[in-house]
């Protein structure tokens, strides 16, 4: 009887493990392993399949297969409020001893004395005038240094983590699995251009000179015997709405593909994309998983989604449900 027993124990292990690299070699040919499998995943995959199969219909030289990525809400989170405007805020309050009038002058009193509905009273006027204070005034190498020390330990105010904790796995899965297919991944964020540079290449894998974003005025400058590109303290230029479009065509010089946004402030970049000849793909992250991250979208301050969400069907842009298309949210 031993004997028996032993002589089945041997194969059984032996098939255990033909399943079970089988199930492992399954899961490594999976390019997407934290898409849930349904119509948003096949959508993908059926696109990079179309626009890569030379001789087929559809098929795009790699030179061509430009795609764009929104940064807040879409790589990462953007809630409670968007990640550089915490750093502004941050920046008015160390700059603030050098400036003893910000404490009875708008918007900086309110940021020093923590009245956010103040804050947000002043609106974009107010929120410019903060940027352009706190980023401009010195040399680009300068302020880039601050960044980079800024976001290497800054903390997301819910969660704890740091920032770049808070990105989305499911699109770093995506980005990869577009440049493995030769596609020329760009992000174009309304998010100042020189403060996601000094990160989006570790956080991302997308190196600087592929970062499309709002900016401010600069001018070329020899200060003390060094030639400098020093930051005035005015905005030159805000890529966000219809001002995506134009950034894109003015910094990348061809028109993507496929875009990838989650709000009303990617609506002209994705309308602009879907609009051209060809297979196209236009995809919105819909932030609907109040469980595992934030529900919102038509009433929320950041990442306001509602005419780009009204106009989806009609224009043939995906919703990424988060709630139901990923199977987890953030990197383990």
């Amino acid at each position: 009887m031993r004997a028996f027993r032993l002589g089945i124990r041997a194969p059984s292990l032996a098939v255990l493990a033909v399943v079970a690299q089988a199930g492992l070699a399954l899961a490594a040919e999976d390019p997407l392993p934290s898409w849930n499998n349904g119509e948003t995943k096949a959508a993908i995959v059926d696109f990079v399949s179309a626009v890569t199969s030379e001789g087929g219909a559809d098929y795009v030289p790699p030179d061509d297969r430009i795609a764009t990525f929104d940064n807040d809400g879409t790589l990462w989170s953007e809630q409670p409020m968007y990640v550089q405007l915490a750093f502004a805020l941050d920046r008015v309050k160390e700059m603030a001893p050098a400036h003893p009038e910000w404490k009875e002058a708008e918007p900086y009193k309110s940021v020093l004395s923590g009245d956010m509905k103040a804050l947000a009273a002043v609106g974009q006027k107010g929120l410019l005038q903060i940027i352009a204070a706190t980023h401009g005034g010195m040399p680009s190498e300068a302020f880039t240094q601050i960044a980079a020390d800024w976001i290497a330990t800054a903390k997301h105010p819910v969660s704890g983590k740091p920032y770049t904790e808070m990105i989305y796995a499911p699109m770093l899965e995506l980005i990869d699995y577009l440049k493995a297919n030769d596609f020329k991944v760009f992000i174009v964020s309304g998010g100042g251009v020189e403060f996601m540079r000094p990160w989006t290449e570790k956080t991302y894998g997308i190196p600087p000179e592929n970062v499309v974003g709002s900016s401010i005025k600069t001018k070329y400058d020899v200060v003390e015997g060094t030639p400098r590109i020093v930051r005035q303290m005015e905005i030159d230029f805000i890529d966000d709405g219809p001002g995506k479009p134009v950034g894109i065509q003015k910094f990348i010089g061809k028109q993507p593909i496929a875009a990838f946004g989650n709000s009303d402030g990617d609506f002209q970049m994705l309308e602009w994309t879907t609009a051209g000849a060809g297979r196209r793909l236009g995809m919105i992250v819909h932030h609907d998983d109040a469980e595992r991250e934030v529900a919102y979208d038509r009433k929320s301050h950041f990442g306001h989604l509602d005419k780009a969400l009204d106009a989806a069907p009609e224009k043939g842009w995906h919703l990424i449900s988060m709630k139901d298309d990923w199977s987890r949210i953030f990197p383990d």
